[in-house]
């Protein structure tokens, strides 16, 4: 499965974004998918995570409350939607597929979309 991940921008903190996951193939929706993002001088680090179904999610405790990952098998995307941002979740954010799991990191990644979040 091939990944595209958009929406990345500038926002003042406060803000929100949301980022679209477009994948290709016809078995998105027996996927497992997640966000991870890295920091400048970081090491990549899990956001967020959506069941096969949608029925599944799981979030970092950074982002609890304040993001929220949905999928639209229909439409082969995975989306996150971050309210309230901080300058401390500036990132380069990834999405992945897991064939099981995707917490732990994907089977499939795809190219990242950069966040800048302002103070």
């Amino acid at each position: 499965v091939q990944l595209q991940a958009s929406g990345g921008g500038l926002v003042q903190a406060g803000g929100s974004l949301r980022l679209s996951c477009a994948a290709s193939g016809r078995t998105f929706s027996s996927y497992a998918m997640g966000w991870f993002r890295q920091a400048p001088g970081k090491e990549r680090e899990f956001v967020a995570a959506i069941s096969w179904s949608g029925g599944s999610t799981y979030y970092a405790d950074s982002v609890k409350g304040r993001f929220t990952i949905s999928r639209d098998n229909a439409k082969n995307t995975v989306y996150l939607q971050m309210n309230s941002l901080k300058p401390e979740d500036t990132a380069v954010y990834y999405c992945a597929a897991g064939v099981t799991s995707v917490v732990a990191g994907g089977d499939y990644w795809g190219k990242g979309t950069l966040v800048t979040v302002s103070s």
